[in-house]
């Protein structure tokens, strides 16, 4: 009777200590989860990559509507200009395509904090004239185009028709992303006419003009029929070939803040890289790090 009784007393010990640490695993995970985010408040501003933006501006509104007190300005203008901003304190925080010691001096980048937040896969796009019978091209044949080299589609298999460039200025870093990844480094001829850092003018005005050729971020692709996306070498710009390796024109984007940004910024920061808003990131078009198959520090 009184091993009987010690081997009851032995099991409820055992049975409580698993109890509690179901608790501890499972419970205290939920609470986490349930728990609604602490009270933030203030202004939070931003600049820089256009590529970026779209998905920003979707992180600020869900972000706003659990923070009413928050207020969030966005502006793009180009990589160069986010970081300049971000170095020189006019805004909170610097949106980049690029690594920040890219585009400032060594002294100003090491002062901003990184916040690498996804990965950014570059499309080639043309007018849809073009697309009939253009279907890939060769990175010589893009530098030759993107150079100016070649100026008629009909030199690459395409109609009789001048190429007309839609570029951007040396502040974006798509431009610089693309020029080094698809161009081998190669200095993009300029098309003043045509110039803009806004990637959703850029898709409108390869849209708008016959014989046209551009580059944008994918998400600005995601939901628009209007231009049609060029292979290289044959792969085409999706997030699967970019996560295998197989397409290389590519990137991580980022957000740089001070060492010490403010809490508004900082609660904004953890929200988009939570697994909370995680889902959103491929709806979106980006492409999450995780899933890279490649581990390839010079798009760092």
């Amino acid at each position: 009777m009184i091993l009987k009784n010690k081997w009851k007393k032995l099991a409820v010990t055992v049975l409580a200590g698993m109890m509690v640490m179901g608790a501890l695993g499972c419970g205290g995970q939920k609470a986490a989860d349930t728990k609604k985010p602490a009270a933030v408040s203030g202004n939070i501003t931003g600049s820089g990559s256009s590529a970026l933006l779209p998905l920003v501006k979707d992180a600020a509104e869900s972000f706003k509507k659990q923070h009413k007190e928050v207020s969030i300005s966005l502006n793009a203008g180009g990589s160069g200009m986010g970081l300049k901003q971000v170095s020189d304190g006019s805004v909170d925080m610097g949106n980049s395509d690029v690594p920040a010691a890219s585009k400032l001096p060594k002294d100003k980048a090491d002062k901003l904090e990184d916040h690498k937040i996804c990965v950014m896969t570059v499309a080639t796009i043309v007018n849809k004239d073009v697309a009939e019978k253009v279907k890939s091209l060769t990175k010589q044949q893009l530098t030759d185009i993107f150079t100016a080299k070649v100026t008629n589609w009909k030199e690459v298999g395409g109609p009789d028709e001048p190429i007309t460039l839609v570029t951007r200025p040396k502040t974006s870093g798509t431009r610089a992303l693309f020029a080094k990844y698809a161009m081998g480094g190669a200095e993009e001829a300029s098309n003043k006419s045509l110039e803009t850092d806004n990637s959703g003018l850029l898709v409108q005005s390869v849209a708008q003009n016959k014989g046209a050729i551009g580059y944008v971020a994918l998400p600005y692709l995601t939901k628009n029929d209007t231009v049609a996306t060029i292979s290289i070498d044959g792969v085409a710009p999706t997030l699967e070939n970019t996560y295998s390796g197989k397409y290389n024109v590519w990137g991580y984007e980022h957000i740089y803040t001070s060492k010490n940004p403010k809490a508004a910024v900082k609660a904004f920061l953890d929200y988009i890289l939570s697994a909370d808003y995680g889902k959103r990131i491929e709806e979106l078009g980006y492409g999450v790090s995780s899933k890279m198959q490649v581990k390839d520090t010079a798009h760092d």
